[in-house]
């Protein structure tokens, strides 16, 4: 019963561990503050610059990739917006696209 008590406890406490892992907001949030205390903000001149660097698009590595359907939706719409289609021919190109 003892030599159970050691490999219970370590996976209980790498468990445990995932849980305190930084989500994507935190460390942008992280970021932010940086910045904001790097230019020395204070007052409300902090508070416009935090709500604008968090409403920021991610950057280029917080980016989520696209699943390949994903891609190829994007991929079939800027075809069809450089064929500059529209209504059920658009449908009809898209549906097209879309199986192929």
């Amino acid at each position: 019963m003892k030599m159970l008590r050691i490999p219970l406890l370590m996976m209980g406490l790498l468990l445990c561990s995932q849980g305190f892992a930084a989500t994507a907001q935190q460390n942008k949030m992280t970021t932010c503050n940086a910045d904001a205390t790097t230019k020395a903000l204070k007052g409300d001149e902090r508070k416009a610059f935090m709500s604008t660097c968090l409403k920021a698009a991610p950057a280029a590595n917080d980016a989520k990739t696209l699943t390949p359907q994903q891609q190829k939706m994007k991929d079939c719409n800027a075809s069809a917006k450089t064929k500059a289609l529209t209504g059920d021919a658009r449908k009809t190109f898209m549906s097209t696209c879309l199986k192929g």
